[in-house]
């Protein structure tokens, strides 16, 4: 399979997902700004949507969007999940809640005039504040790792790469996260580390 990827896009998630859970896949990088693939093709012809990531099965089928990647992810290694009767569930909510209150504003904040980008900035805080408490034991769902961090991390990660100040318990999250093989694995084999 194929996980088409950009660089220090949100498609970094999934790599990292993906190493964690023990996938193999080949990587292939996507120049955003052309649509071309590595080696040659238009990404367009893979996702018509044009954003990372993109999962291609042996079979040709593409998978798109971080929240049903990590949620595939997670249903083959449930160690990635958080556990319980509604435990899945759970990680739908975040995953989404991740996708839409934090991930969505990146791309709004970065197409604004500087001097405009304030509102959303502090919007950005804001949610990221809201997770910051579930933080204190560890990870999102406790003392376990699951996809939903490895998405987590790389937002916050970003950010802080883009100037933001997170609440205090990002800094140590950011650490201890990329710390982990997988996140080291895929920085490197990304280029990012």
């Amino acid at each position: 399979m194929k996980l088409y990827s950009a660089p220090g896009f949100t498609s970094l998630a999934d790599h990292i997902a993906m190493q964690e859970a023990g996938i193999q896949f080949d990587l292939v990088k996507v120049d955003l700004e052309t649509k071309q693939v590595e080696g040659g093709g238009r990404y367009t012809d893979i996702n018509p949507t044009s954003y990372v990531p993109a999962l291609m099965f042996d079979d040709g089928e593409v998978l798109t969007e971080n929240v049903a990647i990590l949620a595939w992810v997670a249903d083959r290694a449930p160690r990635l999940a958080p556990q319980g009767h509604l435990g899945r569930y759970r990680l739908l909510e975040m995953l989404s809640f991740i996708a839409t209150e934090i991930h969505k504003r990146f791309p709004t904040y970065l197409s604004l005039p500087e001097e405009a980008r304030e509102p959303t900035g502090l919007q950005i805080v804001h949610w990221f504040g809201f997770v910051a408490d579930r933080l204190e034991r560890g990870y999102l769902f406790g003392e376990t790792f699951t996809v939903a961090d490895a998405y987590l991390f790389q937002l916050a990660w970003g950010a802080t790469h883009l100037g933001f100040s997170l609440p205090e318990p990002f800094q140590d999250y950011i650490a201890r996260i990329r710390q982990r093989p997988s996140v080291q694995a895929a920085l490197h084999r990304e280029g990012l580390a």
